[in-house]
């Protein structure tokens, strides 16, 4: 990281959300639909706010907008609406179809884009493609009723863009301090005619004063036809300052009488704004206060005409607002240049920083306010009534009390934290804000989030889910990654992340290993439908299943905390005993990986040299479940490199580690050879030794199994003519599918059976690297399989980096494999299209067409991870 620049040093200052990062896109883009908001009785989430009744209920625990900002608690919101003078209703929020509404699940229906952001967001931009007809609400929900074999409808297969006639809504944000806001709103007409649009910049509270009578109802008024002034007990005074335009006030206050044809409980609800518009009706007040407030303006653009409107919101009264306006913006958007400019190389080719850029910045984009107390949400806050549930979702953890700024996996298709997204995002944000890296690890192992018993949050649909324990990689690897980068190693950050973790792995241990043999479940492990039945709940004739990759995984949780231990020894001597546990661990991980049952099965098969998960039926008979999917793979990611130096300086682990290869041989003889280092002094500590590398990967770089030219699929390309059937009490059969699964296990919406997915490719890449550092160029593989050409692992890594990036790289024609089927060539054609990019969930494994949440920079920002590393080993 550019250590010079003004932006670095702003993310460097104290209780940041308190100062530079006070303010920022912290609104979802959807909270309609999600469990928080859901009051109904049968935990019916998805219909009991849709988004046809958003724009008249006051929500409890968060707010949305398109391309929003607010305050780190959310107390005051401000955001854009606009009006084509056609639609039904104004443009507040991003439509899309709920998951059953949806052929594949959710799915927004909206073009927008987060084009730039620095981690204070002290500049930020957004783009939003707003249609001039129609919105075709009712046409995207209609000829989305189709089966899951069908591709989406997709809004750019309606007549909507048709002609250009749409309008780009950009939508600017600068910091001239922590608590003054400058926002600018600028529309461009990209049709061939002239049309009308409404921009209406609104400012509001979010409704905290109806569940909580500590704090009394703020309230915002006008001062004068420009200015506004709100006040509120939570957050002070601001006043927002702005050029000509109506001011509209109303309350955002439920309609009742709309949502429940029930009275009112105030005059002015909020949805005044949009049917004073729309519908001509008197619905705002003309005293003109309220705690929800617009400014209308009303264009008529020409033909690439442009129009921009601006605001200013600050807590200390301005003179002249517009003043130095401009002189903000510039210096706010050099400041961002300057801050890219020092964290992507200027050696990397101009698209691929580009991309890089792209991909961090929507990754910014994606942090959300996120406020759950599960408590309250069960049965209602002091002196409420409490709410009528039959379903009473998450009921064990009415510890969980979340109010804090999150990153999202897709603020709009996933506007929730899921446990093994967020580790991965931080893998991605320690490259660009360091501090937020560790301070979300660290988030989700606090007392109101990680439950009594050790567990790790996984997301709010079911918090007892078990998701992947990556969470000690992404500590180790930020750990690293901070001390490469400043020099100076965190050692607090360490300490605090690693004794919530020893309570994390204590409880994988005593619930996900029943039978207390090192070898353990955890089911659908964030996989989804990767195997052959839902391993959440599975066949009947079956007592048990030792699961390929839950065993992997904790023996990489051992790894990892076993080299945590010696770091921390390295100071605290304390250390070198917990060391030696995870040590012992990690060994009889290994041991039990080969030791199954009665007949001592073990999870690789040496007939087609692959891990497979077992199963032991009821009479005591084990078998493997002969799949070949990424589940056989993730042994690969329980390695690590550890230098001699390390057991130099610590002696009593080394004795003890000594003791137990002298006295049990038969266990570390089957990890690799820990007994010797290689020529820079570096052990290698794997479960996987040379032989069974070499053979998997084989199969790995094999186009005809994992290799796609665009990365590692899910699932072999083999189950595409030979399907895997397992026949005991009923058929199940997995078959490979290269895009969206036709399976409907785990809702529709899962698809590991083919396609290809950025984290674990990452994993893959890094382990590789790893492995490398230990054996050089001493083993060459060939890649791709077959093809003769031998490579070493680094550059094998390289070359599986390159496939991954070749997703968004443009062909001769100036297509992205991503966008391979715009059968109208827009993303390719269309000069205010080009170079917009999407960062989808997944990819199809055939073709490379993005799917699932199309605004997935989450973990699919891991792109710009590879791009950066990929300079550095090249």
């Amino acid at each position: 990281m550019n250590q010079n620049s003004s932006e670095t040093e702003k993310l460097a200052v104290a209780d940041n959300y308190r100062n530079w990062k006070k303010w920022g896109p912290y609104l979802a883009e959807r909270q309609w639909g999600t469990v928080r908001e859901d009051y109904s009785s049968n935990g019916d989430a998805w219909g009991y706010i849709n988004h046809d009744k958003a724009r008249s209920n006051a929500y409890r625990w968060g707010e949305e907008g398109i391309g929003g900002f607010c305050d780190s608690r959310e107390i005051l919101c401000l955001a854009p609406a606009f009006w084509n003078g056609k639609d039904p209703i104004l443009k507040e929020r991003l439509f899309g179809l709920t998951n059953n509404q949806g052929n594949h699940g959710e799915d927004v229906k909206e073009l927008y884009f987060h084009q730039v952001s620095t981690p204070t967001h002290s500049y930020n931009k957004y783009l939003y493609k707003y249609p001039q007809t129609e919105f075709p609400y009712a046409e995207l929900e209609y000829k989305n009723k189709r089966s899951r074999e069908d591709t989406e409808y997709e809004i750019l297969d309606t007549k909507a863009f048709e002609q250009n006639a749409y309008f780009d809504c950009f939508i600017e944000y600068a910091k001239a301090g922590p608590d003054d806001i400058l926002m600018k709103v600028t529309v461009v007409n990209r049709g061939n005619n002239p049309a009308e649009i409404h921009i209406l910049p609104h400012l509001w509270f979010r409704n905290f004063w109806k569940h909580n009578d500590r704090h009394p109802r703020p309230t915002m008024s006008s001062i004068d036809d420009q200015v506004l002034y709100s006040q509120s007990s939570r957050n002070g005074d601001y006043y927002l300052y702005h050029e000509d335009g109506q001011q509209l006030f109303c309350e955002n206050e439920t309609n009742n009488e709309r949502l429940y044809h029930v009275p009112n409980e105030t005059v002015y609800v909020k949805d005044g704004i949009n049917n004073y518009i729309i519908n001509k009706q008197a619905t705002v007040n003309p005293e003109k206060f309220g705690t929800k407030a617009a400014i209308w303006h009303h264009f008529e653009l020409q033909p690439g005409q442009e129009k921009s409107v601006k605001i200013r919101l600050s807590n200390v009264k301005i003179e002249l607002p517009w003043h130095d306006y401009d002189s903000i913006f510039d210096r706010c958007k050099q400041e961002c240049e300057t801050f890219y400019d020092g964290i992507i190389s200027n050696t990397i080719p101009k698209e691929h920083q580009a991309i890089a850029k792209s991909a961090f910045s929507g990754l910014l984009w994606t942090k959300q306010f996120y406020y759950y107390d599960v408590h309250k949400w069960l049965f209602g806050g002091t002196n409420e009534t409490p709410p009528n549930r039959s379903d009473r979702r998450n009921y064990s953890w009415q510890h969980l009390n979340n109010r804090h700024v999150i990153s999202m996996p897709d603020k709009w298709e996933y506007p929730w934290y899921a446990a093994w997204d967020l580790a991965f995002h931080m893998a991605s944000f320690v490259e660009i804000d360091p501090y937020f890296a560790k301070q979300q690890l660290l988030l989700v192992l606090q007392e109101n989030y990680m439950h009594p018993n050790g567990q790790i949050p996984a997301y709010e649909w079911n918090f007892n889910d078990v998701n992947p324990p990556v969470h000690s990689w992404a500590v180790w690897t930020i750990y690293e990654k901070d001390k490469k980068r400043t020099g100076t190693a965190d050692t607090p950050f360490l300490e605090k992340a690693f004794q919530k973790l020893l309570i994390n792995f204590t409880w994988w241990v005593n619930q996900k290993d029943k039978s207390g043999t090192d070898l353990f479940e955890g089911g659908f492990l964030g996989l989804d439908n990767i195997g052959v039945f839902d391993r959440n709940h599975m066949p009947k004739g079956i007592k048990k299943m030792q699961q390929a990759d839950a065993t992997s995984w904790m023996a990489m949780f051992s790894l990892n905390m076993l080299r945590m231990a010696l770091e921390l020894a390295k100071t605290n001597e304390i250390y070198e005993d917990i060391s030696v546990k995870f040590f012992k661990h990690f060994i009889n991980i290994a041991w039990a990986m080969h030791h199954i049952g009665k007949k001592d099965l073990s999870l690789w098969d040496d007939k087609d040299n692959f891990y497979y998960d077992v199963v032991e039926m009821s009479d005591g008979s084990t078998e493997r479940l002969k799949v070949r999917s990424l589940v056989g793979v993730i042994p690969m990611f329980a390695v690590e490199i550890m230098n001699v130096e390390l057991f130099q300086e610590l002696k009593e682990f080394q004795k003890q580690t000594n003791e137990i290869i002298r006295t049990r041989p038969d266990l570390a003889s089957l990890i690799s050879n820990i007994e010797k280092s290689n020529s820079d002094g570096n052990f290698l500590f794997s479960i996987m030794r040379g032989f069974r590398l070499e053979h998997l990967l084989i199969r790995l770089l094999d186009e005809n199994e994992f290799l796609s030219d665009y990365g590692i699929r899910s699932l072999s390309k083999y189950h595409k003519e030979h399907p895997y059937v397992f026949g005991t009490e009923g058929h199940h059969q997995i078959q490979y599918e290269p895009g969206e699964s036709r399976s409907g296990m785990f809702g529709g919406n899962s698809n590991w059976r083919g396609p290809i997915w950025m984290p674990l490719n990452y994993m893959i890449i890094q382990s590789l690297r790893k492995y490398y550092t230990f054996y050089g160029d001493t083993y060459l593989y060939e890649f791709p399989t077959g093809s003769g050409n031998k490579m070493n692992l680094k550059q094998i890594a390289n070359e599986l980096t390159k496939r991954l990036i070749a997703l968004f790289e443009p062909d001769e024609n100036g297509k992205y494999a991503y966008h391979s089927e715009d059968p109208n060539d827009v993303f390719t054609k269309e000069e205010h299209f080009k170079k917009q990019h999407f960062f989808y969930e997944f990819f199809d494994g055939d073709t490379g067409k993005g799917l699932g949440a199309s605004h997935q920079t989450g973990w699919t920002a891991l792109i710009a991870n590879l791009i950066l590393e990929l300079e550095e080993n090249q």
